[in-house]
């Protein structure tokens, strides 16, 4: 919904439409209920009925995190800066917080931090906003600390990147995503191959946020495939726009926007 529908929660999407769409990705119309009772459940989706029909719309929660999660896939590889700040975070949750530690690793991960030890993550950025309000969000400040600074000029960082990052594991990634996604036949593809593809398309892409720290080029090279993964990512989703909401207009289209 995120992709293809509006984000101001005042647009309705119909929920046997939502249905339709997972089934063409191969869910059964019971997983797709069961994921959607899921999503809800976390509230990023709120159910709007209607007599017997049930539509879903955006909560502000997930619009938040779609736009954030938009300003760093967008961007990946666009604007690497000079790595003058570095962000160093460390906490202590209590297992009985675990779910919120989990939560809290994969959110760092996202903003590119790379683990040095238990409890011990670096980016090699500027990343004090966006963490302090991660870790005001999940609750757990008071197990946290966070520090900026710079590298200093005796360390070794070819061995801290290495424990932070798999460089060369990431730049296979990268070469595998090329040889894919060049291949697509988007002549051959009609409005439901065009969403298929799209959303296929984004799901791998977005977890390269996750696994490149975009480290300054003084400290370590850019992958050697990321320009050119990043340059067939924005011009197949400008490509594939057109058609895929049509066929996401089409199915859901007994949703409704509000007065």
């Amino acid at each position: 919904m995120g992709a293809f529908g509006d984000r101001s929660g005042r647009t309705l999407v119909w929920s046997g439409g939502l249905v339709a769409l997972l089934t063409e990705f191969g869910f059964s119309e019971g997983a797709a209920r069961v994921a959607l009772s899921r999503v809800v459940r976390r509230e990023l989706l709120e159910p709007v009925r209607s007599g017997r029909m049930i539509s879903y719309r955006i909560t502000p929660r997930l619009a938040q995190l779609l736009a954030e999660g938009d300003e760093r896939i967008f961007q990946l590889g666009r604007r690497v800066p000079a790595g003058t700040e570095w962000t160093v975070l460390w906490h202590a949750i209590p297992d009985d917080r675990r779910t919120a530690r989990e939560r809290l690793v994969r959110r760092l991960r996202f903003l590119g931090f790379g683990q040095l030890q238990d409890g011990a993550w670096l980016a090699a950025r500027n990343r004090e906003h966006q963490v302090s309000t991660v870790l005001e969000e999940l609750d757990v400040a008071k197990f946290a600390g966070l520090m900026l600074g710079r590298p200093s000029q005796i360390l070794d960082a070819g061995a801290l990147i290495s424990r932070a990052w798999d460089l060369a594991g990431l730049d296979v990634r990268y070469r595998a995503f090329v040889t894919e996604f060049s291949a697509a036949r988007l002549a051959e593809q009609d409005d439901a191959g065009a969403l298929n593809l799209r959303t296929r398309l984004v799901h791998t892409y977005r977890e390269f946020p996750f696994l490149d720290p975009e480290l300054p080029t003084d400290i370590a090279p850019a992958p050697a495939a990321r320009a050119d993964a990043v340059r067939l990512f924005h011009e197949l989703y400008q490509l594939l726009a057109l058609p895929a909401q049509r066929h996401f207009d089409r199915v859901t289209s007994l949703g409704g926007e509000l007065s």
